[in-house]
């Protein structure tokens, strides 16, 4: 089997997606998700200019190789816009290997190691009564875990706050948008939300929170600290992780679980959290970290310390990227969980899909591949429109963490 074609499908189905279809001499086509929120057009331009040629006339089988051959390959390595375009292409051809053996990826992976995939979703609100309501409608729904957020008082536009009763999206059509931000405001607050929340849930629930960035480490610590007594999933991205060392003085001060890494792109982004067992859970996604190849390595590196998954799986991300995840987790040992955000209407329409969701668990389905394809005819209709994630600001105007 040899690799014939390769191009590129970019769409805005609600938001911006770059997908990647590798077609053979044996009439099978793989799928990979080179979706960089923010900058997908730079990743399609890297595939096109500079991978895809190279890829014609290659065994798509040769994962490894191919996969070595793209990042070792290359004198310049890293950084997302190179690691989209690598995860897209290995996402792609461990589908066509599925669809050519007949069997579901994570069946190429060591099999099945759960029956199914333990998710998380999104609950957001205004402020701490709505947030209430929204883990309530989330737990109706069947989910066993709930990451919650609310909008901090005293500070615009809060990170996770839907707009106008939509669904919470970050990206915004046309130029960046700024937003403010207070960590003194913050810190005081959230212990008060999570107090609510556990009166009113009670401890059943698995809840989780997401930082995003926004603390220093002694500040994170101080956070962890007071959470501690609402006994959360986890604590997630509670500062830049450029300073790996950081993380080792949270550590010291509080027993909240920490989950980092949906930034990483690459497992050295997280060499030192994982072998000094400063985090708990490492969120790198499945595209943005080079593909299945090697996450499934970082999974297992991270095994060996304890340290089990949480990938990323916002909706910047298309139903090819939470299909590849799903296969990945189920198959691995050492799932933590998955982040489930439900894309659109319109989105699924464009990539229909096997996976499934039931009570609090998702499950990859049993379809040769990674089990998603795309309507190229409805993609069509909906061609990209520039967006970007914003930028914050503090109150004195400093530019800080989004």
């Amino acid at each position: 089997m040899k690799i014939v074609a390769a191009r590129l499908i970019v769409c805005s189905p609600d938001r911006n997606f770059v997908t990647l279809k590798i077609e053979t001499d044996e009439g099978i086509h793989g799928l990979g998700d080179a979706t960089l929120n923010g900058r997908e057009l730079a990743v399609a331009a890297y595939l096109e200019e500079h991978l895809i040629p190279c890829l014609i006339g290659r065994d798509p089988f040769q994962t490894e190789d191919i996969w070595q051959y793209f990042y070792r390959g290359a004198y310049w390595r890293r950084g997302p816009v190179t690691m989209a375009a690598i995860g897209a292409i290995d996402v792609a051809l461990w589908d066509i290997k599925g669809k050519a053996l007949n069997t579901p990826v994570y069946n190429l992976l060591g099999g099945k190691s759960r029956e199914g995939v333990l998710v998380y979703t999104h609950a957001n609100g205004g402020d701490i009564s709505e947030a209430l309501e929204s883990v309530q409608k989330h737990m109706a729904e069947g989910y066993l875990a709930v990451r919650a957020q609310a909008g901090v008082p005293g500070v615009a536009g809060s990170y996770g706050v839907p707009k106008a009763g939509k669904p919470y999206e970050p990206a915004e059509r046309g130029l960046p948008s700024e937003s403010l931000w207070s960590s003194e405001r913050y810190l005081n607050f959230v212990p008060n939300l999570f107090e609510r929340l556990r009166v009113e849930l009670g401890n059943d629930v698995h809840l989780l929170h997401d930082v995003h960035h926004r603390l220093t480490p002694i500040e994170a610590a101080r956070l962890g600290k007071s959470l501690e007594p609402y006994h959360l999933f986890w604590m997630e991205d509670p500062c830049p992780a450029e300073l790996q060392e950081g993380f080792e003085l949270i550590r010291k001060h509080t027993t909240t679980p920490i989950a980092v890494g949906e930034v990483f792109n690459s497992i050295y982004d997280a060499h030192a959290l994982i072998s000094r067992q400063w985090i708990d859970y490492i969120r790198m996604t499945i595209v943005h970290g080079g593909g299945i190849t090697p996450l499934k390595k970082a999974a297992d590196f991270a095994a060996l310390y304890h340290v089990r998954t949480g990938f990323h799986g916002a909706t910047d991300l298309s139903p090819v990227t939470m299909a590849a995840a799903l296969h990945l987790g189920i198959a691995i040992h050492n799932l933590g969980i998955q982040e489930h955000m439900h894309h659109s209407k319109l989105t699924d329409e464009v990539f229909p899909h096997a996976y499934t969701f039931d009570a609090g668990y998702m499950y990859p389905g049993d379809k040769p591949g990674l089990g998603v394809e795309i309507d190229e005819a409805l993609a069509a209709k909906h061609p990209y429109q520039r967006a970007y994630l914003p930028v914050a600001r503090k109150l004195d105007g400093t530019l800080t963490d989004w």
